[in-house]
């Protein structure tokens, strides 16, 4: 998985790029159906199907643009049809809404670890690919591709129960803030991508460590940790972007770029779509701080036990996705 997500970053020749997303693919299918029931099953042939038909794209468009430029380079990438045909193919890889569908049924199919590895690392190879064609890339696309996803991303979360279905909505509308200022402002599109992960990354450990894969679950949380409830509550509003906390600087600053370039009715819209996304962050970090299932005398003793996960990495993640935003005027300056 590591090394077809590296050759695919490191490389400037087409086929070495499509053969490092190859790798990828096939190498997440057994991570995904390893829990061997007819569910994790459809999800790896979901998975399957659609990235091996966007990589299928991505060769064609690359033969395309080596037929009509005679390069190969991954940075080349001039003739027109190509470069369109590309861009549609790295969204339907990263799941930008309107080729979004096969993701939350992925996610569903498989475990929170799993999920967490498709939400994060899986992202980074198409998203190294983008910021390498960026040049050549049509802007138009980009924007109207990252205004539908942080729309489709709010909306559609709006009715689900499942967590797993609510962080793949909540990625899609992520990404589609990362692709609307992509051509813009690349660098701020790479702050938000590595802000993404961490938030994303952190609550997907309290998610695996509380065994939360619906809401009603989260009512649970506090039983086991009164701490990871607290800090479960903080990283939701975070990834909600909500000023005090990290999650609000990328929000923050992709606007600003956006109004600088005169492009205020696609902030507007943007803006308004993450007030979608904040009302299924609410209802988690409700369910989870404030409201309490029906329990018994022994679940109020579970968090006296020393739970048994790697705490490091959530503390680190965890923390770095609370505290930055004060941080913002140095990557500025």
């Amino acid at each position: 998985l590591a090394t077809g997500t590296i050759i695919t970053m490191t490389s400037h020749h087409w086929l070495m790029a499509w053969i490092g997303l190859e790798m990828n693919t096939l190498a997440i299918i057994p991570i995904i159906s390893t829990m061997h029931n007819p569910r994790s099953t459809e999800a790896a042939t979901k998975y399957f199907l659609t990235q091996a038909a966007a990589s299928a794209v991505i060769l064609f468009a690359s033969m395309l643009n080596a037929w009509q430029t005679g390069t190969w380079d991954v940075i080349n990438l001039t003739y027109e049809p190509a470069h369109i045909l590309l861009t549609m193919a790295l969204a339907m890889k990263l799941g930008l809404a309107p080729m979004h569908f096969w993701l939350p049924e992925v996610l569903q199919g498989s475990t929170l670890t799993t999920a967490l590895i498709i939400t994060t690392w899986q992202k980074l190879a198409p998203m190294s690919l983008i910021y390498m064609t960026l040049n050549n890339l049509s802007t138009t696309t980009l924007i109207t591709l990252g205004l539908l996803s942080s729309i489709v991303g709010g909306w559609a979360g709006l009715n689900q129960t499942q967590t797993r279905k609510i962080m793949a909505f909540s990625s899609i509308a992520h990404l589609g803030w990362m692709i609307t200022i992509s051509s813009i402002m690349p660098n701020i599109m790479i702050l938000n991508l590595m802000i993404y992960l961490i938030m994303t990354t952190a609550l997907f450990h309290s998610l695996i460590l509380s065994k939360s894969k619906t809401i009603q679950d989260t009512t649970a949380t506090w039983t086991l940790s009164p701490t990871l409830t607290t800090m479960m509550m903080i990283l939701l509003l975070s990834l909600a972007g909500l000023p005090p906390l990290t999650g609000f600087m990328p929000k923050w600053l992709i606007l600003e770029g956006l109004v600088a370039q005169n492009l205020t009715p696609t902030a507007t819209i943007m803006a308004m779509s993450a007030l979608l996304s904040l009302f299924f962050y609410l209802r988690l970090t409700y369910t989870t701080t404030l409201t309490l299932s029906p329990n018994t005398t022994q679940t109020k003793l579970k968090w006296r036990f020393k739970p048994n996960h790697p705490m490091l990495l959530m503390g680190a993640s965890s923390t770095i996705s609370i505290f930055l935003l004060p941080m913002t005027p140095l990557m500025l300056l």
